[in-house]
């Protein structure tokens, strides 16, 4: 008898004059029983495959409903490659063309917390992914971003 894995994400994003954007994604996947009782890092690692495509299916949708609406608001640059940030580099020369307020005390606590149950090296991360040393140096959205990115990826995010 084959287990079923119902996988879901939804998440809301706020647009100017009080409006907002949410998008949702939902998977059901069938899976071995047996993973449960005889492979459970297995059966982790299938969740995890779900959710990251949820995660990456709904983020692809409010980037393309935010550009059907306009262009992003000033706090994100888009890379013209159909992702905000999406390696770091906003402009291509390798400079973040970032924004707006900085990461609040709450965000560098979480990603600190995330970063140390990860065994992740946070700085490589964040040089590798925005260009910068410390966590202190991110946007408000790119430290939300990289919560759930790293939240998302689980312990398959170790470098």
């Amino acid at each position: 008898m084959p287990l079923k894995l119902n996988v879901g994400l939804s998440k809301k994003v706020g647009l100017p004059d009080y409006g907002s954007l949410g998008v949702s994604c939902h998977v059901d996947v069938e899976l071995d029983q047996s993973l449960i009782f005889t492979d459970l890092e297995g059966f982790h690692q299938k969740v995890k495959q779900a959710y990251v495509a949820c995660y990456q299916a709904v983020n692809d949708e409010l980037y393309r409903q935010q550009q059907s609406q306009g262009p992003p608001p000033p706090a994100q640059a888009s890379n013209g490659n159909g992702r905000t940030h999406a390696n770091g580099n906003g402009n291509g020369n390798g400079r973040r063309q970032s924004s707006g307020r900085k990461a609040s005390q709450a965000q560098l606590r979480a990603l600190d917390a995330i970063s140390e149950r990860l065994q992740l090296d946070l700085a490589k991360w964040l040089h590798d992914k925005f260009g910068v040393r410390s966590a202190a140096q991110l946007s408000v959205q790119e430290a939300s971003a990289s919560i759930d990115e790293l939240n998302a990826s689980g312990n398959g995010a170790r470098t």
